[in-house]
């Protein structure tokens, strides 16, 4: 018997039995030969953790465009903070960590430079949303358009991590809250950092049922996950914490993602997206050869292809290439 073969038997033993067993898996598009220590979940992690698009991911925006302190959340350390909570609430209910943690890693693979103004910008030239480009990633685009070729349960967590989703397995919900919970804490540390507001000015009831603080918050939120989800088919929060959590969202909302004070460079980002997209139509033999030779290639647009392109770009880089095309070569000195 091999490693994965022992280590797939302890699954069988340990989990609970409404977790994703490695063994169980449906498997990969292409067919693979097992790996002899690694079962197909920790598999997919390692290709996620090795890739180029996670690793481009710690010079793309979160929610503040170019902060002035290091200490700012980047997309790379909010997927690291998502997958601690995802692994946090998977261990304590028995699930899969290797795929809960497989998903976390991935599941903002195709997110845009800049973050949602990125992602709006191609959207308004070309249907275009981050779960689904993530999907893509790991399909078709890593390793030279040849993909990471992970299994469904995976590719499906990715698919379906926002609100709107449904995933099919549990591993996959918990990675849906996780993110939640994970930007809700970690923006509102970032805001209070760049003075956008202060714990105080916190609706009070929100404050009494989550905490003061947001280790606090963090805690009760993990916490209510793990408690009304233990032994059940599903991944669930308490009505009172679910509607606090709620509640807070829509305070950042209005106190921080529409604060013109933290998007007030938003629009110039998305004039620089969009600009980039229509000269790459206009000029698709710039793009890599990889991207130009797969323009008509699975049924891929010239659209696709450069919306592709651009969404892989690191905020650095769009800013490269935004001023090569568009501004003259005196000023860049």
């Amino acid at each position: 018997m091999t490693i994965r073969e022992q280590l797939e038997e302890r699954e069988l033993e340990y989990l609970s039995p409404y977790a994703s067993f490695s063994r169980d898996s449906r498997g990969r598009d292409r067919a693979e030969q097992e790996c002899d220590i690694r079962p197909v979940f920790q598999r997919d992690r390692d290709r996620i953790l090795h890739c180029k698009a996670f690793r481009r991911l710690k010079q793309k925006t979160q929610v503040f465009l170019q902060p002035k302190s290091d200490h700012y959340r980047t997309r790379l350390t909010h997927t690291l903070e998502v997958s601690q909570n995802a692994r946090t609430i998977a261990k304590a209910l028995r699930l899969n960590e290797d795929l809960v943690e497989a998903i976390a890693l991935g599941h903002d693979l195709g997110h845009t430079p800049f973050g949602h103004a990125g992602e709006r910008a191609l959207n308004s030239v070309y249907h275009f949303a981050h779960n689904e480009q993530s999907v893509r990633v790991v399909e078709y685009i890593e390793r030279q358009g040849k993909g990471l070729n992970l299994t469904w349960e995976v590719r499906d967590g990715i698919l379906n991590h926002k609100t709107a989703g449904t995933p099919h397995t549990l591993e996959g919900q918990v990675l849906r809250l996780s993110d939640k919970i994970a930007y809700i804490n970690h923006d509102i540390d970032d805001a209070v950092r760049g003075g956008l507001l202060t714990e105080e000015e916190i609706p009070k009831e929100i404050r009494n049922t989550l905490g003061e603080t947001g280790k606090r918050r963090l805690d009760t939120m993990v916490h209510d996950v793990i408690v009304h989800s233990m032994d059940r088919p599903e991944i669930i929060m308490s009505e009172e914490v679910g509607q606090a959590m709620k509640d807070l969202r829509k305070f950042m909302f209005y106190h921080v993602y529409l604060n013109p004070k933290a998007k007030g460079e938003e629009d110039k980002a998305v004039e620089l997206i969009r600009r980039l997209y229509e000269y790459y139509i206009v000029h698709p033999e710039l793009l890599p050869e990889q991207f130009l030779n797969a323009i008509g290639l699975s049924g891929s647009c010239r659209e696709q292809i450069v919306c592709d392109y651009i969404a892989g770009m690191t905020d650095n880089y769009a800013v490269k290439k935004y001023e090569e095309y568009f501004m003259p070569e005196a000023w860049s000195k």
